[in-house]
């Protein structure tokens, strides 16, 4: 049996784009948000220098950042076909809109209350 390379589908092709250096380098990103994300929350926050209302949006943003390279890369959403990434992707654009609005509005259930 001859194995012949050039027959190769063209699903397995698309894949073959995420080899162990992009693997690494999408980790070491991941690292670096985890250790500014750290150092917001251990250094930056408790002497004051960076008020908490001031974190919680950057944490979110950070966090998002996180979610877009551990569902692009290692869930493989970027190797996909762009029909696939928007029946992915506008739900959760979607969803994220649904809890920036429920969190913006949260304060007057309190305010109701009493």
């Amino acid at each position: 049996m001859s194995t012949d390379t050039h027959n190769i589908p063209e699903d397995h092709a698309e894949h073959d784009t995420m080899n162990k250096k992009r693997i690494w380098r999408v980790f070491w990103i991941l690292v670096a948000i985890t250790t500014v994300e750290f150092i917001i929350a251990l250094l930056l926050v408790p002497r004051h220098i960076l008020p908490i209302n001031m974190a919680n949006p950057v944490y979110i943003v950070l966090t998002l950042f996180k979610a877009f390279y551990i569902v692009a890369y290692f869930m493989h959403l970027k190797f996909e076909k762009v029909g696939m990434a928007y029946v992915i992707l506008i739900p959760i654009i979607f969803i994220i809109g649904l809890i920036l609005v429920l969190t913006n509005e949260s304060h007057h259930w309190l305010d109701m209350r009493g």
